[in-house]
C-alpha cells in the first residue's frame, strides 16, 4: 500500500474540498445573500471539514490524527443538518440539498472509514 504523503491525497479532503465548494455556490445567491449569519456558519462548518482533516493529518500520531477527524466528522453533521434549515427556509432546492447529503453521508463513511483504518493500524507516530 503506498503512503500518502501529503493531505491533499487524501480522498476525504477531496471530498470535503467539493462539499466547500458547493456550499460556497449555494450561499453566494438567492436569499442566502441577505442572512448573513447562517451564510457565514453553513460556510465555516463546511471550511472546518477539510481543514481539520489536514490539521490532523500534520499532526505526528495516529491518535491526534483520529481526534481531529472525529471533529471533521461533527463539522460533516453540522453541515447536513443545516441543509435542511436551508431547505425549510426556502434558500436551497430539493436537489440543492439532495448534491450536500450526497457528498455529507459519502464523508461520513469515509471519515469512518479513515479512523478504523488509523485505529486499526501498527502505526502509531509521536502522539
Amino acid at each position: 500500500m503506498a503512503r500518502i504523503e501529503n493531505f491533499e491525497d487524501l480522498d476525504v479532503w477531496k471530498i470535503a474540498r467539493q462539499l466547500c465548494i458547493v456550499v460556497k455556490g449555494f450561499t453566494s445567491k438567492s436569499k442566502f445573500l441577505k442572512d448573513f449569519k447562517f451564510s457565514a456558519q453553513i460556510n465555516s462548518a463546511a471550511g472546518s471539514i477539510m481543514d481539520n482533516i489536514a490539521e490532523g493529518f500534520e499532526r505526528d500520531g495516529n491518535k491526534e490524527f483520529i481526534n481531529f477527524l472525529y471533529i471533521a466528522k461533527g463539522s460533516n453533521g453540522e453541515v447536513r443538518s443545516q441543509s435542511y434549515r436551508a431547505l425549510d427556509w426556502d434558500y436551497i432546492s430539493k436537489e440543492e440539498q439532495n448534491e450536500i447529503l450526497v457528498l455529507t453521508e459519502k464523508l461520513k463513511f469515509k471519515l469512518q472509514g479513515l479512523i478504523n483504518t488509523l485505529k486499526n493500524s501498527g502505526a502509531k507516530g509521536y502522539k
